[in-house]
């Protein structure tokens, strides 16, 4: 999430009542997670174990539990509780309606047609030439590209599935990302598409999205894929351009698919997988699958 204009780290950590390590002048320019954060970004952490590839992220501010050595050319905010704080920033930062308000600021291209019955948000973008079905739900902040079909029941813009475990209940990380539809894509029915936390969830140019399928939060879906009903990607994950996953695949946080593979139906995906074409529970390169079947069945 980009701050309309730069803040102080004074401001921030006033804003949150923690102490802070480093010039009060120091410039922030935003908050985001850690595996989308640029300079300028504020990143949280609240576990030793993950301290260090906070401390040597992209990210020039850092809101811990524990005062540290702070790294040259950055800042920290010390607060007795990371999560809290940052769901305080982002939500101070950026208004919240969840449907609740109909300001509808709202932009639509020439010659885009939307049933009546779909419902849209505030701060909504979408282009020219795109069609919107019945019982469509398009979160805030959402921006859609030109000639798009997004088909009945589709959700785009939901909440992230982001929670920690505090006092015996679910606690969650509040979502100010969006979701950002381009140009000449194709979403079946029944689909959700979570907003990102912090940043955007992304279906790239001229994607074709069939049924009943679920993409997780932050996630990017590149150029020209092709993705079949009941496909299940969590969040922060990266599919590379012209992917092709087939029924029921199912993708684990924060991996990354290379361009040009295909995922045959079923198929789970627990790691980072280079270009290829892939079946089985942890995701089996298919000519060595085929070869490993063959002398199962030939063995007597």
């Amino acid at each position: 999430m980009r701050f309309h204009s730069p803040q102080k780290l004074k401001t921030i950590a006033d804003l949150i009542g923690s102490a802070f390590v480093g010039p009060e002048d120091f410039e922030i320019l935003g908050t985001n997670e850690i595996h989308m954060v640029k300079p300028g970004d504020i990143v949280f952490v609240n576990h030793p174990k993950y301290y260090d590839k906070a401390l040597n992220s992209a990210a020039t501010i850092i809101l811990i539990d524990k005062e540290v050595e702070c790294p040259e050319g950055k800042a920290l905010l010390v607060s007795d509780d990371p999560f809290r704080d940052f769901n305080k920033i982002n939500t101070h930062f950026t208004r919240i309606y969840n449907f609740t308000e109909e300001l509808h600021d709202v932009e639509i291209g020439e010659g885009t047609k939307i049933h009546h019955s779909a419902v849209i948000g505030n701060n909504v973008k979408i282009g020219k030439n795109t069609l919107i079905f019945p019982n469509v739900v398009i979160g805030d902040r959402t921006e859609i590209g030109d000639n798009v079909i997004i088909q009945s029941n589709t959700v785009l813009g939901g909440d992230a599935f982001y929670y920690r475990k505090l006092n015996g209940n679910f606690d969650r990380l509040i979502s100010v990302g969006n979701v950002v539809i381009e140009n000449n894509v194709e979403i079946g029915n029944g689909c959700t598409i979570d907003r990102g936390v912090t940043d955007s969830t992304i279906i790239g140019e001229g994607s074709v999205l069939d049924n009943q399928i679920q993409i997780g939060h932050d996630t990017v879906i590149g150029k020209k894929c092709l993705i079949a009903s009941q496909v299940g990607i969590a969040g922060c994950c990266i599919i590379g351009d012209e992917v092709t996953l087939w029924g029921q695949v199912g993708i684990a946080s924060g991996n990354k698919i290379e361009a040009g593979s295909v995922l045959l139906g079923k198929t789970g995906v627990n790691r980072d997988l280079e270009k290829g074409t892939y079946i089985g529970m942890f995701a089996e390169d298919f000519k060595t699958y085929l070869k490993k079947e063959v002398k199962l069945r030939n063995l007597k």
